[in-house]
């Protein structure tokens, strides 16, 4: 199998599916690519949680804050169109046991835990007021991430109605996922502790989904009305690794794209771990 063969064989499956896809595949044992649509335009939706992430552990490691100190949990944000406070709906979080907890202190190591296994919005809001969208968009153009935008936290609808959401590439997310599966974001101890978080993401119906049980993936996806992605680092067990992103928008059918999509990390995987003629 060619890679330009794989690339006919994912184009077609995912030209079944009514929507946009865009790939981002890097084998960085052998540094083949593949891409496709790889500077398209996509709604973060949760997969900016990671760039946020990154961030955090950039200023602790300057020692603005350490990941031990803790946060008293609440519930009001403010709009970045005007200040104004808004709170979120714990029926519309994917992680709703936060919620029992407003009031409580909660250490940043939990807030960011939480945050990319479970998704969890609350988590988010308060952690990217904690270290400012603005320096989010900053590193991660200083990693060489060139297009994504992390504008605000999750559910400011002022924000939403003026157009004001956070953006990527598939290629974006192959740039910063890559530096940390070599050790380059932060210094070697930060990339890591990265990753041991992201391999312990509970949404596993994308890429792992049809992979062998002990692949390991350290990832994180996203989804909203019509948009799903995941984004990430797949581990083999014989030390060989990739990173794969997969985002798609104006999605009709979620859970066939769904299916779609996880398939298509299958034959990457397939791709990667067959013997190659030489």
């Amino acid at each position: 199998m060619t890679l330009n063969k794989l690339k006919d064989q994912i184009s077609s499956r995912l030209e079944e599916q009514p929507g946009n896809f865009a790939i981002a595949f890097k084998d960085l044992s052998t540094g083949e690519t593949l891409q496709l649509n790889e500077q398209d335009f996509f709604h973060a939706a949760s997969t900016m949680k990671t760039p946020v992430m990154i961030e955090v552990y950039k200023q602790a490691a300057a020692g603005v804050f350490s990941l031990n100190d803790s946060f008293v949990l609440k519930n009001e944000f403010k709009s970045i169109v005007d200040s104004s406070v808004f709170s979120l709906n714990a029926k519309d979080d994917s992680d709703t046991t936060m919620y029992q907890h407003l009031g409580d202190k909660i250490s940043l190591y939990n807030l960011v835990y939480d945050m990319i296994i479970r998704s969890s919005n609350l988590a988010t809001n308060m952690v990217i007021e904690l270290v400012n969208a603005r320096n989010v968009t900053q590193t991660m153009r200083q990693l060489g991430a060139k297009k994504i935008q992390i504008l605000r936290g999750v559910e400011d609808s002022k924000a939403f109605a003026k157009g004001f959401n956070n953006v990527t590439t598939a290629n974006d997310l192959l740039v910063i996922y890559e530096k940390m599966a070599k050790g380059e974001i932060v210094d070697s101890a930060s990339s890591q502790a990265m990753i041991k978080i992201l391999l312990n993401q509970e949404f596993n119906e994308i890429i792992p989904a049809k992979l062998p049980k002990d692949v390991k993936v350290a990832h994180k996806t996203g989804n909203i009305s019509h948009v799903l992605h995941d984004s990430g680092i797949v581990f083999l067990p014989n030390g060989k690794k990739y990173v794969l992103v997969i985002l798609s928008k104006n999605l009709q059918n979620e859970d066939n794209a769904k299916k779609a999509m996880a398939e298509v990390s299958e034959m990457i995987y397939k791709y990667v771990s067959s013997p190659k003629e030489s």
